[in-house]
């Protein structure tokens, strides 16, 4: 009997027996209602398709605005930024502490001017755009208002979604800066914000691709995502704000991996599991509350540096997958990701499969189309029941930041990396081109390289920002900013008007860092 990924038992066959009991009604409902099984829109791809997000970052803020254009001239429908390490971090170009990583894998963005060319003749209150940030997400935000402002577009007009999930920083990624409490009090201001500054904008995009990443199996990547979902949701409710104020901003971003079947059954097992949760345990009325609307990106981490091109394959299965499993947008990678940033080609390549799916297949003529399959109910059902039991046991810990201090989801995730790996090792898992089906000799392949001299353009402009702006002025921003952060009352607001100052990425978290300090891994980590 075969194993998925999640270590559930896979059937030679199926048949009635594997859904006894089962009830349609009660487990699928119908698509667009409760328990939301089988997609959160009635019409799902039958009237269009997904969004078809393309993920992009590198260099220079004018090299990134140069890839942006040519994928909106090619059919992308929404721009995901993809932001060097130094910002991911809330360190300046400058910095020591940034030397080397400056431009490397994302964009560097240090001021307002940076976002300025960043989205030069990118008409923002048509474009939908995705920040990959989390620890420094707030700055980010403002900066895209602050620019959307100098297009002279409304506020109440920009959509997007900025990722700004801490928690899973702490369990998988490691570009936190704050400690938890400081951090989701930050998370609460940007909820609190949105709504009445930028409400149609998704405060939130909660991640279990990053767990993926690092090794975590389908059951334990939305077990450990919804877990710090619930605990995003009662920090709000407890900052005293309505869960349905907030809840239909909330997004979801997950991975998707060659497994076709358990992925299908993961995406679909999470919106029920998610429905319930927001009704049962926080009373949600509003319909919008209870969806799990979810961005895919494809499984970088099973892309190859051997026989690059087949990883071409990988991503449309994967692909397929996430849309299969009704996923509201997409980023699919690019096949030489493996080896360096993608190509101008490669990246067009990677937007052209998404096309192909789209247009010349059948899959967006009908909602679900696996609803009632024995294999992928039976499935659904096994990944729900994993996943709970997992929540179940972050529940016992005393919820996901009590998980997270004891090191709970990151010793689960290493454990499962760990038996990957000694399966691929073994050769009991065949990974194509790595240690089956090899080549004696690989193509020469040429990546794009990022240019070195970028660092020290980015000090440059700093030093030329910092000599042209008013001090006096950055000064009594960031001044007033610390005060607030001492105290209780949105950081938002100030922070807004320290980067308006042109104070830097840098300087603001500097600040914060000053009233809040930073996180330091326990030990048992």
């Amino acid at each position: 009997m075969a194993l998925s990924e999640s270590g559930l038992p896979i059937e030679p066959l199926y048949g009635p027996e594997a859904l006894e009991g089962w009830n349609p009604e009660t487990r699928l409902g119908r698509p667009g209602q409760y328990p939301f099984t089988r997609g959160v829109y009635p019409s799902m791809y039958t009237g269009r398709p997904w969004t078809m997000r393309q993920y992009a970052g590198f260099g220079t803020a004018a090299e990134s605005n140069a890839r942006y254009r040519q994928l909106i001239a090619h059919g992308t429908t929404g721009l995901s930024v993809a932001f060097d390490l130094p910002t991911q971090m809330g360190y300046d170009s400058d910095a020591p502490i940034a030397h080397g990583e400056v431009g490397k894998v994302g964009v560097a963005v240090d001021s307002v001017e940076d976002m300025a060319v960043l989205f030069d003749s990118i008409p923002l209150g048509e474009v939908s755009t995705s920040m990959t940030i989390n620890a420094p997400a707030a700055l980010l935000l403002l900066l895209y208002q602050l620019v959307g402002q100098a297009q002279g577009v409304p506020s109440d007009r920009l959509t997007g979604t900025v990722q700004n999930d801490v928690l899973k920083e702490y369990i998988a990624r490691g570009t936190y800066i704050f400690p938890p409490k400081p951090s989701l009090r930050l998370i609460a201001d940007v909820f609190q914000y949105c709504k009445a500054e930028i409400p149609r904008w998704n405060t939130i995009s909660i991640s279990g691709y990053h767990m993926a990443e690092a090794g975590a199996t389908p059951a334990q990547e939305i077990a450990f995502t919804l877990a710090d979902g619930i605990e995003y949701v009662r920090t709000a409710v407890a900052a005293g704000m309505d869960v349905d104020d907030f809840g239909p901003r909330l997004s979801f971003f997950f991975v998707s991996r060659t497994t076709l079947l358990e992925e299908v059954a993961k995406f679909r097992a999470a919106r029920r599991i998610w429905a319930r949760v927001m009704r049962e345990e926080f009373g949600a009325r509003n319909p919008k509350s209870l969806m799990l609307r979810f961005h895919t990106q494809t499984a970088g981490v099973q892309l190859t540096a051997q026989q690059p091109e087949v990883n071409l394959v990988r991503v449309s299965v994967q692909a397929l997958a996430a849309i299969l499993g009704g996923t509201q947008s997409l980023h699919t990678n690019s096949f030489d990701e493996a080896l360096a940033l993608p190509t101008e080609k490669s990246a067009r390549l990677a937007l052209r499969t998404q096309q192909v799916l789209a247009y010349e297949t059948d899959v967006t003529a009908t909602v679900d189309p696996f609803a009632g399959s024995y294999a992928v109910e039976s499935l659904t059902d096994q990944v729900e029941a994993a996943a709970v039991e997992l929540m179940d046991r972050v529940e016992e810990m005393g919820g996901a930041v009590a998980a997270i201090e004891r090191g709970f989801q990151k010793s689960e995730i290493e454990r499962s990396a760990y038996r990957i790996q000694q399966e691929t090792d073994a050769g009991t898992r065949t990974v194509v081109g790595v240690n089956r089906f090899q080549l004696d000799e690989e193509e020469p392949y040429e990546p794009l390289r990022v240019d070195p001299a970028i660092e020290a353009r980015q000090a440059d402009r700093l030093a030329k920002l910092r000599a042209d702006r008013d001090s006096a002025a950055v000064d009594r921003a960031l001044g007033a900013l610390r005060r607030t952060a001492e105290g209780s009352g949105n950081v938002l607001h100030p922070m807004k008007e320290a980067l308006a100052a042109c104070a830097t990425v840098g300087e603001v978290c500097d600040a914060l860092r000053e009233v809040w300090g930073s996180y330091v891994p326990a030990d048992s980590f």
